[in-house]
């Protein structure tokens, strides 16, 4: 039976010149796992958005949309809650109740249901995903990754016939990342449900989905298994976005399966084993331009301290991330540089007084009605930059209407306006796509050419491997392990890129795909 049977759809959004969906025919079938790919703005968000009738947005609608085999539109809203379940990218997003055990049972109260199913469902999906003992818990406690997991579970105990996911682990560090999706593994396989997932960081989901739909400016440009596409989409741009055991596979030229896992591609590689060795970036000076010793805080006097002890140096022209799990402390250790809050022991000495800050929700810097008006209050000489960051076009829209990796980019670009010394940024590649990341940076370490210095804070540890020159990883209050990247992740066992374990003990220091390659193309018949 079919979940979905979309038809001949197309949408265009009020007062667009061009449509954001253009003929799209797919079918979803009960059980399924369905992964929807695509660079920003190829209309992933839009098309999950139009199976679910509340989130709908406004515009020009033709095609047909059936679920399990009757017309959506006459779905009614119970129904639409109950049966069509939805988790967004902000994990906060949609939290409504200020305990866990009010959060699961929200839904169920809506919909009218008698307290003994109630308390029933309720304690049955916290027993199953793990949430017993946070069951009392105030929902702010809790870190991203639980908080995506309540997510998934309140929705479960609604007992959908459906789970739609728009990036849903864009902003949880890799392990919450990898436990959410072995979550959303584990709800497919042991309850049938059929989950329906848009992802730009596919390392981990390609391999779980049954089925990969890869969307080109509103329309399909492939659908098929994962394995054939992969091999489809050889040569393409969107192919980047792929796992790199399938991208090593295609530029090997080989035939058969094409490996999707850490496992498979590891037995890909062996063959190729040489001795080639990858050079790491160096420190470029010895000048300190940011220097912490022994920093304590707590945000209350008589809670938990956050930082204990914690040290760190950032030298001139420096590109430094700054990894660790959700909750650990990298946002305060920003927030203490910059000034914003002070510790309760330890010093900061900053070099330089021309910091720039990029906070976590991009949309706090922006004050204006127009985005052009925005920049121009920093700077009148706005325009150039705003070319630069791939701007120009949308000078003229509130700051608000931008995706978020147009947001991302704004935000940067006014910052950038203000001619820093010292860049802090707070998962500034959350939204962005790889073509994004990768542009954002390659004018990061631009930038560091030139002198400024870089303090990234990233849950990216593919952003960090390329491009950063050292890493820390923040645990326990403090930074426990530091060093330059390729070394940083060719040593760590879990705070480590796919590439290196793909690669590891086949080559030495290869810790992107673009060192795999480098490794490869210095062996014999390659």
């Amino acid at each position: 039976m079919e979940t979905f049977s979309v038809k001949n759809l197309s949408f265009k959004f009020n007062n667009a010149a061009s449509r954001a969906l253009s003929d799209i025919n797919l079918s979803v079938s009960s059980g399924e796992f369905l992964l929807v790919i695509g660079e920003s703005g190829s209309g992933k968000t839009t098309l999950l958005r139009m199976f679910k009738n509340e989130l709908r947005p406004k515009g020009e609608l033709s095609g047909e949309i059936l679920f399990l085999q009757k017309n959506i539109d006459e779905l009614s809203d119970n129904d639409s809650a109950a049966k069509i379940g939805y988790i967004a990218q902000n994990p906060d997003a949609q939290i409504v109740s200020d305990r866990v055990y009010g959060e699961l049972a929200f839904g169920l109260e809506s919909l009218g249901l008698d307290n003994k199913v109630i308390r029933a469902r309720v304690s049955e999906f916290a027993s199953y995903f793990g949430l017993s003992g946070d069951f009392r818990k105030k929902t702010a406690s809790l870190s991203g990754g639980q908080k995506q997991l309540l997510n998934l579970a309140a929705v479960m105990a609604m007992e959908p016939e459906v789970i739609i996911l728009d990036e849903p682990t864009s902003q949880l560090d890799p392990i919450s990342a990898s436990e959410f999706l072995d979550a959303l593994r584990r709800v497919n396989e042991d309850f049938g449900k059929t989950m329906i997932i848009a992802e730009h960081h596919l390392s981990e989901v390609f391999k779980l989905a049954d089925k990969v739909l890869c969307l080109e400016n509103g329309g399909v440009k492939a659908c098929g298994k994962p394995s054939e596409l992969a091999a489809f989409l050889k040569g393409e741009r969107i192919e980047q976005t792929l796992p790199v055991s399938a991208r090593i596979f295609n530029h090997l030229g080989l035939d058969g399966g094409c490996p999707l896992s850490v496992k498979e591609g590891r037995a890909m590689l062996g063959e190729y084993k040489n001795n080639h060795q990858i050079s790491y970036k160096e420190i470029k000076t010895d000048k300190k331009i940011i220097d912490c010793r022994d920093l304590w805080f707590r945000y209350d006097k008589n809670g938990s301290d956050i930082l204990k002890g914690c040290d760190l140096s950032v030298y001139q022209g420096e590109f430094y991330a700054l990894l660790g799990e959700n909750g650990c402390g990298k946002s305060t250790l920003l927030n203490l540089i910059n000034g914003s809050v002070k510790q309760y022991r330890g010093k900061i000495r900053r070099f330089s007084d021309r910091l720039a800050c990029l906070p976590q929700n991009p949309r706090n810097l922006f004050v204006k009605d127009k985005l052009g008006e925005d920049l121009e209050m920093v700077n009148n000489s706005y325009k150039e930059l705003s070319d630069k960051f791939n701007l120009s076009h949308l000078l003229d829209r509130h700051p608000y209407d931008l995706s978020g990796g147009e947001l991302q980019r704004a935000a940067l670009c006014k910052l950038m306006l203000t001619k820093p010394e010292v860049l802090l940024l707070d998962e500034a590649t959350k939204g962005l796509d790889s073509f994004a990341k990768n542009e954002l940076g390659a004018f990061l370490r631009a930038l560091t050419n030139e002198g400024l210095t870089v303090l990234c804070v990233t849950h990216d540890l593919d952003f960090a491997a390329e491009f950063a020159d050292r890493c820390g990883l923040l645990f326990d209050g403090g930074i426990t392990v530091e060093n330059y990247s390729n070394p940083f992740f060719s040593s760590n066992a879990f705070y480590i890129t796919q590439s290196a374990k793909i690669s590891r003990g086949i080559f030495t220091n290869a810790v992107t795909y673009d060192d795999i390659i480098k490794c490869l193309d210095a062996g014999d018949g390659v």
